[in-house]
């Protein structure tokens, strides 16, 4: 069990399940949108790229259900995964790691033998 707690939470799934999350959310906005603009255009064009079926209010929906679904991610997925990751895995203290110390203080010693 020690392995898998420890392959969720030192891993990028969670970082690549979210990246994955909000990729496909945000297609959908940049999909809505280019319907929306090439609708714009004037009718002769317009028929080559789109119906005019999609609209701004389809954009907006987009953008605003974007917008949640980040939040949603954002407060029920990142924000426990954070917590949970520093409580298994604190991250270590500002300073000199062990192992520089301890060589720093090896070079002293030696130092002061020669002199």
């Amino acid at each position: 069990m020690n392995g898998f707690k420890s392959f969720i939470l030192k891993g990028n799934l969670i970082d690549l399940a979210v990246a994955v999350i909000i990729g496909t959310a945000f297609g959908l906005v940049v999909k809505t949108f280019t319907s929306w603009l090439t609708a714009q255009l004037p009718s002769s064009w317009s028929k080559v790229f789109s119906d005019h079926a999609n609209s701004f209010g389809a954009f907006m929906n987009a953008v605003i259900a974007f917008v949640l679904l980040a939040a949603v991610v954002y407060f029920f997925v990142v924000v426990p995964y954070v917590r949970t990751k520093e409580r298994f895995f604190p991250t270590p203290e500002d300073g000199k790691p062990a192992d520089i110390a301890l060589l720093e203080e090896i070079r002293d010693l030696l130092a002061q033998r020669q002199a």
